[in-house]
């Protein structure tokens, strides 16, 4: 308990320097994230969650722990052989929080296939879902699967068998291969008694039983279920006597030098390559492989036993994801939706008249992304349009967005697009989709040397009479069609000067790399927000110690920047009542005695990931609402281009309150709760379930 050196609600509370800095206010945020995972996983076993839903809840943690390795674990792994001394607020060493995450991850990934193998797939096999082992085939199914190895496995799969001749092989990054140990002698009298099999990457890793062979409608087999049935067909006048499944998670973060390269477009696709062949992080391995070659397997990937991830059935989780796709039951299935489209929009031709009477907001997936696609087109064949600029940061080349702006190019308008290369496991799309925008007359830049542009904006100048109009579209999410119908995200359309101005500079700082000065509306990183942001909160403390309305109100998807969290406690111990919705990782540290009684943080697990990011302040009475592209994280507010932008419109600042805080604070389903120690628990409802997105979903897409 901190000691707090005055209470009078007349003046600050002072308190001994950095007395919010003490480690055991802060969650790891490696831990934090390793939570995330467990609430995700909690979703496979929620019962009021479609079975196949479950199914793919299940496969999304696998893909998120993935990633986790290939860069959270590999970064500590990096700091740890280079002996870096770097901690941060919470004072672990990267030795420690990887002696803290193993436990943590292996006991996660037991839960995992537990889930799989005791409550899912019995579950789907009760509804004609079936994953069949090799000893459930009958003679059909032997007979089709044998022929099928044989056409379509056998003629592309090149075994290396282990010698001095030939040595052990890399697989890539997260790939499937077959570690397979042999009795007899090849043709050359050579007898290693191991080899190494590759899954080629271009065969489907689930096979699907034609109606000839399958006795139900939805039965499947695994490629390595296919493999290990017929291993010893590879091996000709050899016997295979053990043949068990290993992947290998390799870093696959990418470093460029953007001070030492002349283009970053080329750096990146030469640094593309080496990713699928970094250190190994983490080897998955079979759990009936034998002990001594699961060693023999990590000593090659100079890897320790602590690091060896036994797997009770398919070692990429992610690859049943198949199964929800290719199934069709949609009994088993989320119900699907319509979203809304704005009444603002339903006449297309209309709307740079809808943009001027007035903000228009829309909340996705709930509301139709249609319309800024709309707004788009129409402004690549609108005469009276000059320019069009735009952020991309995670778009894809086949898109409606991308197909917009090359038909404005196309047309003639001036069309500019600030790429952000970096975007992390996208870098090769968006080298593509630079690379075609460029062939079409587009001008496109990178953004800026040292930092990644994040923030989330479009501007179309328009000739209106004698005068030039901008119509501005500003976001918390990305430009991309497909995960606007999976995420939660608003999007916002104004005429306003201001902002219009704004956006603007910002254009012009990317593209000219001069000053945009200072910014009349839109608090920008890495220049005003954080600074802002800690006004705001500070702000509140005043105001409630002089007894004035006063509250904090903040969704985002990761908290961790240790400025934030010690003004935040600091407005605590003054009596601010702070409520947070944080998704992901969260450093923060609620209901501590002394320190942060006042605060509360909930995260969101459901249907819909969640990516809004919304800053609410009361401020005496006269509500602020913020949208923001950016987390309250150190890399969004100090090494990115950001936005956050006003909600002034006082019917959009009710609406914003209201579908994003009001509801859900008040969710009872889906809403877990963090606690002091870092755990979460799930809040339950004892009368009438409440549901943000299920609610969401009633009041928008009737």
């Amino acid at each position: 308990m901190l000691t707090l050196k005055s209470t009078d609600a007349e003046n600050p509370v002072v308190m001994e320097p950095n007395e919010f800095a003490l480690p055991k206010l802060y969650i790891n945020r490696e831990l934090s994230q390793l939570e995330f995972m467990r609430r995700v996983v909690a979703q496979a076993l929620d019962e009021s969650v479609p079975l196949l839903e479950r199914l793919r809840f299940l496969c999304i943690a696998s893909s998120v722990l993935d990633e986790f390795f290939e860069i959270r674990v590999a970064g500590l792994r990096e700091q740890e052989a280079y002996g870096s001394v770097q901690r941060g607020p919470d004072n672990l060493s990267p030795s420690d929080q990887l002696h803290q995450i193993g436990p943590l991850a292996h006991n996660l990934v037991d839960e995992q296939y537990r889930i799989l193998n005791d409550v899912l797939l019995p579950k789907l096999d009760k509804q004609g879902i079936r994953l069949l082992a090799p000893e459930q085939w009958n003679s059909k199914q032997q007979a089709w699967l044998k022929n099928f190895f044989k056409i379509e496995l056998a003629p592309i799969i090149s075994p290396v068998g282990l010698d001095p001749a030939h040595p052990f092989p890399e697989p890539l990054n997260k790939s499937l291969a077959f570690i397979v140990t042999l009795e007899g002698k090849d043709a050359f009298g050579r007898n290693s008694g191991k080899a190494i099999v590759q899954a080629p990457r271009a065969l489907p890793r689930l096979v699907r039983l034609p109606e000839s062979a399958a006795t139900a409608e939805n039965e499947f087999v695994l490629l390595s279920s296919i493999m290990f049935a017929h291993i010893s067909e590879l091996f000709p006048g050899m016997n295979a006597t053990g043949c068990y499944q290993f992947r290998v998670t390799r870093n696959s973060d990418l470093f460029v030098d953007e001070e030492e390269v002349d283009d970053l477009l080329l750096a990146l696709e030469g640094e593309l390559s080496s990713r699928r062949f970094g250190d190994a992080v983490r080897l998955e391995v079979a759990a009936e492989c034998p002990d001594d070659l699961a060693g023999f397997l990590a000593a090659q990937f100079r890897l320790g036993k602590d690091q060896i991830y036994r797997c009770d059935g398919p070692v990429n989780l992610m690859r049943l994801t198949a199964i929800v796709d290719l199934v069709e039951r949609p009994d088993l299935k989320y119900p699907g939706f319509t979203p809304s489209v704005a009444p603002q929009f339903r006449e297309k031709e209309q709307i740079f008249e809808a943009i001027k009477n007035g903000d228009v907001l829309l909340h996705h997936p709930f509301e139709s992304f249609a319309p800024f696609v709309d707004f788009l087109r129409l402004s690549a064949k609108d005469p009276n349009v000059l320019a069009i600029r735009q952020t991309l940061y995670r778009t894809g080349t086949e898109s409606a967005v991308v197909e917009a702006l090359v038909d404005a190019a196309q047309a003639g308008k001036e069309v500019l697009v600030v790429i952000e290369l970096r975007a992390r496991f996208d870098e090769a799309a968006n080298i593509e989709l630079a690379t075609k925008l460029q062939s079409v007359g587009a001008q496109v830049v990178y953004g800026v040397v040292g930092l990644k542009t994040h923030a989330k904006m479009c501007m179309v100048i328009r000739r209106e009479g004698r005068a030039l109009k901008r119509y501005i579209h500003l976001g918390t999410g990305n430009y991309h069609i497909r995960t606007t119908r999976l995420y939660t995200d608003y999007g916002l359309f104004s005429c306003d000067k201001d902002l219009g101005e704004d956006v603007q500079k910002v254009f012009q700082q990317l593209t000219v790399m001069g000053k945009a000065g200072k910014l009349k509306k839109i608090l920008q990183a890495p220049f005003a927000l954080h600074s802002t942001m800690l006004e705001l909160i500070q702000t509140e403390a005043a105001l409630s110690r002089r007894g004035k309305p006063a509250a904090i109100y903040a969704k985002m998807n990761s908290l961790v920047e240790p400025q934030i969290i010690q003004a935040l406690y600091g407005a605590s111990c003054d009596g601010v009542k702070i409520n947070l919705i944080v998704r992901g990782i969260c450093a923060l540290r609620p209901r501590v005695k002394g320190v942060s009684e006042n605060i509360r943080v909930r995260s969101i697990v459901g249907r819909f990931l969640e990516h809004t990011r919304v800053f609410v302040f009361e401020n005496g009475g006269d509500r602020k609402v913020f949208l923001s592209s950016a987390d309250w994280m150190g890399r969004n507010f100090f090494s990115r281009v950001e936005t956050c932008f006003p909600i002034e419109d006082a019917k959009l600042k009710q609406r914003v309150f209201h579908e994003t805080i009001e509801v859900y604070l008040d969710d009872n389903a889906q809403s877990w709760e963090l606690n002091a120690d870092g755990s979460y628990t799930l809040r339950t409802y004892k009368q009438k379930r409440k549901a943000a997105q299920e609610l969401l979903l009633q009041q928008l897409c009737p």
